[in-house]
């Protein structure tokens, strides 16, 4: 079982290289994210090593002076005072060092050198998002995809486990593979390019199967559909929750959501709303999974409104919004009609630092909502924000109904809004709202009822 399943405390520290063209704002703010990714595996980052170069050392990613001090801090020879490398004092640390979390992707023999120099498992960050995938995913379509993602990301990290392992993992014999003396590396990548292949034909299977219902879907009566969208942690599972009155997982993770969640808008409107929860995005997102992140934003390309959910207290969130937009538009759902929804206003600061805030964000994105998930009035506001996207296309009509037949008076409440009722001693007028097919509908069945005395 790997390390960071086990249920004993995970340790690790951090490391990062700081390049000339990034701003310590952006760099810190993917240093945070790289902890709270660390923290959904379950792991504790104890401190965070930084250091500014030119470019990434081509042997083991940081220079020479800095991997020693990371070696020594391992080795519970040297400890740090906060996150000050400066302050140095010698203490007992929580426990053993278990990873070394690296925030960019390197390549398997600078991660080989780093395990060597430092003593500790080296995890960069691809890795780490594909681990928390892998944990994660649920459908099958989920699962396969991420499942390619993790075999094409260890197949050229074979060699250099293989170096690791010493001569005794390099020769294998050759009963069962291919030819005498086929290497451990070898007979394993043609396991991975064999188990792609196979994982593969699953998902063109799955496809074709999608799009069959897909097309079922859409030759039944059109249904309205939303679906939230954003960065990860941004709040969207809790506003899912305030939007549909439903139990959904509310956790303060990194992907704590990674399948599609979809449930009804509440209390229902006319016409009936479906609201999807989907994946966060990321920064960075490794490419292998980008296909992962279409088939589980199969609801966001099937939806007529995208809700771009931001945390307004982040002060990274025009990264994020930018992240989120890429990724939407690699996926081709950047035409879908969509409302910004800056979350968390609350986490801001007093009210007036809100309003602040608010002021900004409307100053800045004219259409945007500001609100916070965990005020019933805002999320009542962002609620009627929505019907009205859907009612757009709304008509109006007015329908008789004789005494005799009042037991159809339901089909008229199910499927329109009643806006007024009077009634006469032939039967009951309804003034209603509804979708024009189904207006349409309801007036050729009550058509064949009797109908009131002229004038």
């Amino acid at each position: 079982m790997p390390r960071y399943l086990q249920e004993k405390p995970q340790y690790a520290v951090v490391a990062a290289v700081q390049l000339p063209n990034v701003s310590d704002l952006e760099f810190d703010a993917s240093l945070t994210e790289l902890r709270e990714l660390a923290k959904t595996l379950g792991i504790t980052v104890v401190h965070t090593f930084v250091q500014k170069r030119s470019g990434f050392d081509t042997t083991a990613y940081l220079g020479v002076g800095k991997r020693e001090e990371i070696r020594l801090f391992v080795d519970h020879e040297t400890a740090f005072d906060g996150e000050d490398p400066a302050a140095r004092r010698v203490s007992h640390l929580p426990g053993p060092i278990d990873f070394l979390l690296v925030d960019h992707e390197i390549s398997p023999s600078q991660a080989r050198n780093l395990e060597k120099e430092t003593g500790c498992e080296v995890m960069d960050r691809t890795m780490v998002i594909l681990e928390i995938f892998h944990r994660n995913a649920r459908s099958r379509a989920a699962k396969a995809q991420v499942e390619i993602a993790r075999l094409g990301y260890m197949a050229p990290r074979l060699r250099e486990a293989a170096k690791l392992a010493g001569p005794q993992g390099r020769q294998r014999s050759g009963v069962g593979g291919r030819g005498s003396g086929e290497s451990h590396t070898e007979l394993d990548r043609r396991k991975i390019r064999d188990r792609i292949a196979e994982l593969q034909l699953e998902i063109l299977a799955m496809e074709a199967e999608r799009k069959t219902q897909r097309a079922r879907r859409q030759s039944r009566q059109s249904q309205a559909s939303v679906a939230l969208v954003g960065y990860t942690n941004a709040g969207k599972s809790t506003l899912m929750r305030a939007l549909t009155g439903s139990e959904v997982l509310v956790a303060n993770k990194l992907f704590a959501t990674l399948d599609t969640t979809v449930r009804t808008l509440y209390p229902e409107s006319v016409p009936r709303v479906l609201v999807s929860d989907t994946v966060g995005f990321i920064k960075n997102l490794p490419h292998g999974l980008v296909a992962s992140f279409k088939s589980t934003l199969d609801e966001a390309l099937d939806a007529a409104l995208l809700l771009h959910v931001i945390d307004a207290s982040d002060p990274g969130f025009e990264r994020q919004l930018k992240v989120t937009d890429e990724v939407l538009a690699e996926i081709g759902a950047d035409d879908i009609p969509r409302i910004r929804v800056f979350n968390k206003i609350d986490h801001v600061g007093d009210e007036a630092a809100q309003a602040e805030c608010e002021a900004m964000l409307k100053a800045q994105y004219p259409d945007c909502v500001v609100m916070s998930a965990r005020r019933p009035d805002e999320v009542a506001r962002l609620r009627q924000t929505i019907v009205t996207f859907f009612q757009r296309d709304l008509i109006e009509a007015e329908l008789f109904l004789p005494w005799s037949a009042q037991q159809r008076r339901k089909d008229i409440y199910a499927s329109c809004e009643v806006i007024d009722e009077r009634a006469d001693e032939a039967g009951a007028y309804f003034k209603l709202r509804g979708e024009p097919a189904v207006v349409d509908d309801l007036r050729a069945q009550f058509a064949m009822l009797d109908s009131p005395d002229e004038a």
